[in-house]
């Protein structure tokens, strides 16, 4: 296989850490969408948003998704990068498409150790869980529909990236 992996899931699923880790294991280039948009633009998430809308936050990670698209990577995409049906699309045609997967509870434990408020602006203005909870099940739908293979995210990230390669590999697993 070799082709573009994406990581698609809710903010603090691990889609970098695991990304990053399944591109060592594979020899493939790895690329965060949010870091790419933050070097190409000198702005945090949070800042785009502000003086751009969601709209043109939107606008800008469908361009870093299509140009960081280029032979074996793995990309660690934005959380809401799936609410376009041409970036699910894009995704879907130009790679395999993982969704990593946990818990509303999960993911407030992970973003409250690791806060990055910068990077992670409220999306509702809700308190956290509440927020979480929502924007998941606002959300499911369309990472399901995304997704080559689904994964349970809550594991440590070496168990991920093991789950991973088992599915995109299964005769190499036997």
């Amino acid at each position: 296989m070799t082709q573009p992996l994406f990581m698609v899931g809710a903010r603090g699923c691990g889609k970098t850490t695991v990304g990053q880790a399944l591109a060592r294991v594979l020899g493939y280039a790895f690329t965060d969408t949010d870091e790419m948009l933050w070097r190409s633009t000198g702005k945090t998430v949070a800042e785009i948003v502000a003086r751009e809308g969601w709209t043109g936050f939107r606008a800008r990670e469908s361009e870093i998704l299509t140009s960081v698209t280029q032979g074996n990577v793995v990309v660690a995409t934005g959380g809401g990068i799936i609410l376009s049906a041409a970036n699910r699309g894009f995704m879907r045609a130009r790679g395999t498409v993982v969704y990593l997967y946990a818990s509303a509870q999960e993911l407030s434990r992970r973003l409250q150790a690791y806060p990055e408020e910068d990077q992670r602006p409220s999306l509702t203005g809700k308190p956290m869980i509440e927020e979480i909870a929502e924007v998941l099940a606002a959300r499911e739908k369309l990472y399901q529909e995304v997704a080559h293979h689904v994964l349970d995210a809550s594991r440590p990230p070496d168990d991920v990236v093991c789950a991973i390669l088992q599915q995109l590999y299964p005769s190499a697993a036997s």
